[in-house]
C-alpha cells in the first residue's frame, strides 16, 4: 500500500472512531412515565367543594412535573357519591374526595371527625388533634378494623356551617320536632333526639327533595354551596350558627396499594400537596364564603341567628349520643377520650389567648361606628 493510501486510510478510520464516540458522548435522555390516578369527588361539578378537589389535584400535578397526573371525577361519575370508600377500597378508583361524616354507617366513630361540637375545638383545631394529637392513627385503626384498603388525608377546615335552610324559621326547640330534617353524620343521631324527621340525602338530592315537599328543612355547608345547589330558589329561611357539624374538614383518600407503589419523591409531594391545598382551601372559602352571603342576602334570603336555646338542646342531645355510642362501639370511645384530652388544654389556651375580633368589627362597621 503507498503512503498517500496509508495515510487516507488512517484518516478514515481516525474519523470513524470520532464519530463513534461523539455518538457516545451524547447524553441519553430518558421519557419521564406519567403516572395516572383517577379519582372521584362526592360533590356535584360546579360545586366549589369539587373545585377545592381539583385544586389538590392541580398543586399536586403541577409539583410532579408530569410524573403524575390525577384526574379528579365529579359525584356519580363512577360510583354514587356515598359508596366513595369501598369504590376506592375496592381500586375501582385510585382514590377520592370527600368527608368521613359519609362514612359513618360502617363505624359510628367516624362521625367523630366532624359530627358535633368537638368538645369545643373549632374544625382547625380538630385538624391539629388529628396531625399531632393522635387522630391520625385512630383514623388508620378504624379503616384496618374495616379490612378497608385506604389511606387517608384530613385538610381544609370548613367555616361553621348553618342550622339549615327552612320553609319557616325556627324560634325555639319545640319548632323542631316533627321538622321532615336531611343531615349526614352522627347529626342524624342529634336531630332525631332532637324530634326531627332525619332523612340522609346526597348533597344533590337535597333541593329537588325540598322543592317537592319531601323536607321540610335542610342543611348542606356553606353559602357558596348551597347558593350553587339552589337552596334560595326553593326556600328564603336560613338559621345560622350550629354545633351539629361545627368542626368539620375534608378528606382525600388513596388506595393505599395504588399510594404505596408510587416513589418516595412523589409520596411526599402529596404529602406537601395537601398540606398547601389545605391553606388555600381556608383562603379561598372566606373570599368565595363571604362574597356569596352577600348574593343570597340580594335573592331575598333571611338570616336568623340561631338561637342560644336550640344551641343548648343541642348539647344536651350531644352528651346522649357520647354515652350510648361510647357504651356500644370502645373506637367510639377511644376517639372521644383522645379529642377530649386535647380540647381541654387546646381549648384553654385558645380561648385565654384569642381576643374578641366582634367588638374591633363593631368598632369599625357596628352601629354607632365612626364614619369616615
Amino acid at each position: 500500500m503507498s503512503d498517500k493510501k496509508t495515510v487516507t486510510s488512517r484518516r478514515g478510520m481516525l474519523k470513524g472512531a470520532a464519530v463513534a464516540a461523539g455518538a457516545m458522548s451524547v447524553p441519553m435522555i430518558a421519557t419521564a412515565q406519567t403516572t395516572s390516578l383517577r379519582f372521584q369527588s362526592t360533590w356535584p361539578s360546579k360545586d366549589i367543594f369539587h373545585e377545592y378537589a381539583q385544586d389538590f389535584a392541580k398543586k399536586v400535578n403541577d409539583m410532579a412535573g408530569g410524573k403524575l397526573k390525577i384526574e379528579v371525577l365529579p359525584a356519580g361519575a363512577v360510583v354514587p357519591a356515598f359508596q366513595l370508600l369501598e369504590a376506592v377500597a375496592k381500586g375501582t378508583l385510585d382514590g377520592g374526595h370527600g368527608v368521613v361524616a359519609y362514612h359513618y354507617g360502617k363505624n359510628s366513630a367516624l362521625a367523630l371527625w366532624g359530627s358535633g361540637p368537638s368538645f369545643g375545638m373549632d374544625p382547625n383545631m380538630l385538624l391539629a388533634w388529628h396531625n399531632y394529637g393522635g387522630g391520625k392513627e385512630l383514623l388508620a385503626e378504624i379503616y384496618t378494623s374495616l379490612n378497608l384498603d385506604v389511606t387517608s388525608y384530613l385538610y381544609g377546615p370548613m367555616p361553621t356551617q348553618p342550622f339549615g335552610w327552612f320553609k319557616k324559621p325556627i324560634a325555639k326547640v319545640g319548632d323542631v320536632k316533627g321538622v321532615k330534617f336531611r343531615t349526614v353524620g352522627l347529626a342524624v343521631d342529634m336531630y332525631t333526639d332532637m324530634g326531627a324527621a332525619v332523612n340522609p340525602l346526597p348533597g344533590g338530592e337535597i333541593v329537588p327533595a325540598l322543592d317537592r315537599g319531601l323536607i321540610d328543612g335542610a342543611e348542606f355547608n356553606n353559602a357558596s354551596s348551597d347558593r350553587l345547589l339552589g337552596f334560595p330558589d326553593v326556600v328564603k329561611n336560613c338559621m345560622l350558627q350550629s354545633f351539629h357539624q361545627s368542626g368539620e374538614q375534608f378528606e382525600i383518600l388513596f388506595n393505599k396499594g395504588k399510594l404505596n407503589a408510587l416513589p418516595a419523591e412523589l409520596k411526599a409531594i402529596i404529602d406537601y400537596g395537601v398540606q398547601a391545598a389545605s391553606a388555600d382551601m381556608s383562603w379561598k372559602a372566606i373570599q368565595r364564603n363571604s362574597q356569596d352571603y352577600i348574593e343570597l342576602k340580594k335573592q331575598g334570603v333571611k338570616f336568623y341567628k340561631t338561637p342560644d336555646a336550640i344551641l343548648r338542646a343541642q348539647l344536651a342531645s350531644w352528651d346522649k349520643i357520647m354515652v350510648k355510642k361510647g357504651g356500644e362501639n370502645a373506637l367510639f370511645k377511644k376517639v372521644l377520650d383522645s379529642q377530649k384530652v386535647f380540647a381541654e388544654r387546646a381549648g384553654q389556651w385558645h380561648n385565654d389567648y384569642t381576643v374578641d375580633f366582634k367588638m374591633a368589627y363593631n368598632h369599625y362597621f357596628g352601629k354607632g361606628a365612626k364614619k369616615s
